[in-house]
């Protein structure tokens, strides 16, 4: 039987960043994977999705811009759109795969290897490796769980990943379908809305619970990308439920009730069903040796299980499904595993991007969050237009938000909606990690012309002194305080 310091079963990428940092320990690591390298972060996931949203958005400008270029009558064609995705997703892969192979040369030491086989944990030390009808045991003294996760599937629809699909079907489509519903107006449905949107040859139709979609942003938020997604033909049905789908003729129908009573009949060529993502642990643990888990994944504590020499890190945990998540906690479970780590573990300042159009980055708190929370806060807004970058870029469409506590000017949080989004995401995380204010930000010397000239502007008329004045500029930019559930304009 194969001994190792570490057992890692799951090769996406929570997996393959623990097993990379456990490497640093000089540990001897086995990294276990029963499907594709990278897993669905790479294959029908992030990289995917957003390599698709880079051509959509792409070709969306062309398409709106293209008469000034003297270009017309553009197309597009899914299956090239697919064949480029595919560059990128194999130069991924093969680039883990190189460094994988090498890494045991480069650092003249034996301690890492990669097993391809489907994998179960029999006890706290011993992992059995099903591959090729060949069975082997592996043992160890730690087992990190990294299997991820896998698309949400509603028992009451005909899903075939044909017709009817989740996100796992999508990468077989080899033509534009005419049109197609979204089930599920969050982040992940809204994405896709746009990437189909951006290409101009598909009608979306979007399935909206609520009265707007993305609930748990701020209205302004949600207001530019609802007019967004309508101008580019989005179908968005609001206040709305699925009573019924069928595959009729190799099409789909759907029954809408909405909350006013009134129902509704649709007929469109496909349906994407995005409800949300389950986790993979079935059939992963020995029920004997009692590892708790709950609807939502294993159930962890900063990464450990109720098994105490066993973790559990990603999308297979109760915790935030995201990548750059998914790998800091990979490399959180081994530094407790095999030192002490610097920094505590927190969700309370992650950077994140929606893939929308425009796209919409944030990190810290927004309005909603902090008024929940019960703070009082100033909040200062600037609109695209006030920024020579976005007007050179010929695209002013978004604003910057930033929020404050009202006595003690520590950043709370901020929202970028617009082109270059994220640019600055990651300075004013480190504010908020460190505590800190806008007095720095609003003195510092940015780039010129820049986005993030707009971020320091908003620090500016949170200090009563940007360049811009929001009593003149009313409708691109206001300073408000908000106190016990009231707005304040704060004029000057």
């Amino acid at each position: 039987m194969k001994k190792f310091d570490l057992i890692i079963v799951g090769a996406g990428p929570a997996g393959y960043a623990a097993a990379m940092r456990a490497i640093d320990f000089k540990k001897k690591v086995a990294l276990i994977e029963k499907d594709k390298l990278g897993g669905a972060g790479i294959h029908s996931g992030a990289l995917w999705s957003k390599t698709l949203w880079e051509i959509s958005t792409t070709a969306s400008m062309l398409r709106t811009q293209g008469p000034g270029l003297n270009l017309y009558n553009i197309d597009f064609q899914m299956y090239q759109i697919n064949d480029e995705v595919n560059k990128a997703l194999d130069g991924r892969i093969h680039q883990l795969r190189h460094h994988m192979e090498q890494i045991n040369v480069a650092l003249d030491d034996d301690l890492f290897e990669y097993i391809e086989g489907s994998a179960k944990v029999v006890s706290k030390n011993v992992v059995v490796v099903e591959s090729k009808g060949a069975i082997q045991e592996l043992e160890s003294d730690y087992i990190i769980l990294a299997t991820g996760s896998r698309p949400r599937k509603l028992p009451n629809l005909p899903i075939d990943e044909e017709i009817v699909m989740t996100s796992d079907g999508l990468p077989k489509i080899n033509n534009f379908p005419k049109s197609i519903v979204i089930l599920g107006a969050g982040v992940i449905g809204c994405e896709f809305a746009t990437i189909f949107s951006g290409f101009g040859k598909t009608k979306v139709h979007l399935i909206d619970k609520g009265d707007r979609i993305l609930p748990f942003e701020d209205e302004d938020v949600v207001r530019v990308i609802e007019k967004s997604l309508e101008d580019r033909g989005v179908l968005i049905h609001r206040n709305s439920r699925l009573t019924d789908m069928k595959v009729l003729k190799g099409a789909v129908q759907y029954n809408l009730e909405y909350t006013d009573g009134s129902t509704e009949v649709f007929n469109v060529e496909k349906a994407l069903i995005s409800v949300g993502r389950v986790p993979n642990y079935e059939n992963l643990v020995e029920e004997s040796l009692g590892l708790e888990v709950n609807s939502r994944g294993i159930v962890d504590k900063l990464t450990q299980t109720s098994v105490s020499n066993i973790y559990a890190v990603g999308d297979i945990t109760a915790d935030i499904s995201l990548v750059n998540v998914g790998e800091l906690e990979g490399r959180y479970a081994v530094e407790c595993i095999f030192a002490e780590p610097n920094r505590p573990l927190t969700y309370e300042n992650i950077s994140t991007i929606m893939f929308l159009a425009p796209e919409v980055s944030g990190v810290g708190m927004n309005e909603l969050q902090a008024q929940k929370a019960g703070l009082n806060y100033r909040v200062a807004s600037l609109d695209y237009s006030c920024i020579p970058r976005a007007v050179a870029m010929r695209n002013t469409e978004g604003f910057i938000k930033i929020i404050i506590g009202e006595n003690d000017h520590k950043i709370l949080g901020m929202r970028v909606v617009g082109q270059h989004s994220s640019s600055a995401i990651q300075a004013i995380a480190l504010l908020i990690s460190d505590g800190r204010g806008i007095e720095e930000l609003a003195e510092l010397i940015h780039p010129h012309p820049s986005i993030i000239e707009g971020i320091q502007e908003c620090c500016r008329m949170l200090l009563n002194k940007s360049i811009m004045k929001p009593k003149v500029l009313t409708e691109a930019m206001y300073c408000r305080s908000y106190k016990n559930g009231v707005y304040t304009e704060i004029v000057h």
